[in-house]
């Protein structure tokens, strides 16, 4: 059975995302479209490119994720240096090292833009905070005057990754600004897709094909529970930072999910791994891709085709009606 599948975003969490892929291999059921904010765009993305379960879970094991936390020696300077860093660059940390180890994984199946993908085949969200706006990439990126098919899909995870002063803003000039624009206004800042949407279910909802057999399911995979087993340590006005957005995100992959939502929902326990826990350990990696796992199991065990096909139909029509009494 073919399924698009949304993958949320939680940062270090996404291992869990790994395991449900895993099982959804295992079962036999293949992807049609596939999209995700933040390390959920990480996934959706090495998924779009055709790497298998077992080759998610090699990368899983071989990645030590603290090495994505580089800046410049001058920057390393106790408080100053980071200080420094977050007033010149807009981040304590560069998001160049992530941006390069996910532009390897997928030139190694011959990705490097959208174009050497399928149409609609992978869908990334991200955040414009300059013109106040959520991005769904590759489409949006013509916007600024880029062509969608030559953007490389290694940006695009990037800029949806990118969390707010953890990792530098991506900064996009636009190619086609009005005469006269000033110079400062043809840039825009575009950062973590989390910030407004991170679980972007409604990306593949269709209402023309909400009662036809020909409807691909649309299934979410949620990272849920909060990073509580590691509390944050405020000392400081960088460590306050880091607690402000690591528990924004944290509550925000907690947030509670809609009655009509949960018959396409499968939720990942986080076992108190925080968003922004990039010094975790490998005993702690697999036991977040082994909740992935358990959960999707438990998920697929009682899924059936045709209550997904009516609680959909509700869904839609549920929606319409709250389109038009906001109208």
């Amino acid at each position: 059975m073919k399924i698009n599948a949304v993958f949320q975003g939680g940062g270090v969490k996404g291992i869990g995302l790994a395991g449900a892929v895993s099982v959804v291999e295992e079962l036999g059921h293949t992807f049609h479209q596939v999209a995700g904010t933040s390390s959920g765009a990480i996934v959706a993305s090495l998924v779009a490119a055709g790497y298998s379960a077992s080759e998610l879970r090699a990368i899983i094991e071989g990645t030590p994720f603290h090495s994505f936390l580089q800046r410049g020696a001058i920057f390393n300077t106790k408080v100053i240096g980071p200080i420094s860093r977050l007033f010149i660059k807009k981040g304590l940390y560069s998001g160049e090292a992530l941006e390069h180890w996910i532009y390897q994984l997928l030139l190694a199946k011959g990705v490097r833009t959208f174009g050497d993908l399928k149409p609609n085949q992978l869908r990334i969200v991200a955040s414009d905070i300059s013109d106040r706006k959520l991005l769904v990439l590759p489409d949006d990126i013509a916007q600024y005057g880029v062509d969608p098919s030559r953007f490389l899909v290694a940006k695009a995870v990037r800029m949806s990754t990118s969390i707010p002063y953890f990792f530098d803003p991506v900064i996009i000039r636009r190619k086609n600004s009005p005469s006269g624009t000033k110079f400062f206004e043809q840039f825009v800042y575009i950062v973590d897709g989390g910030l407004l949407s991170n679980f972007p279910l409604w990306l593949f909802d269709d209402e023309e094909t909400s009662a036809h057999a020909s409807l691909v399911p649309t299934i979410g995979f949620q990272l849920v529970g909060r990073g509580a087993g590691t509390p944050n340590t405020i000392y400081g006005p960088l460590s306050m930072l880091k607690a402000l957005f690591s528990t924004m995100l944290d509550a925000h992959d907690d947030y509670y999910i809609q009655e009509h939502n949960r018959f396409r929902t499968v939720k990942i326990p986080a076992h108190g791994v925080g968003t922004t826990d990039f010094d975790i350990e490998p005993e702690k990696s697999l036991e977040l891709f082994e909740s992935g796992r358990k959960a999707a199991l438990k998920f697929f065990d009682k899924w059936k085709q045709q209550d997904y096909m009516k609680q959909y139909s509700q869904h839609m029509r549920l929606r319409k009606e709250q389109e038009l009494w906001v109208q």
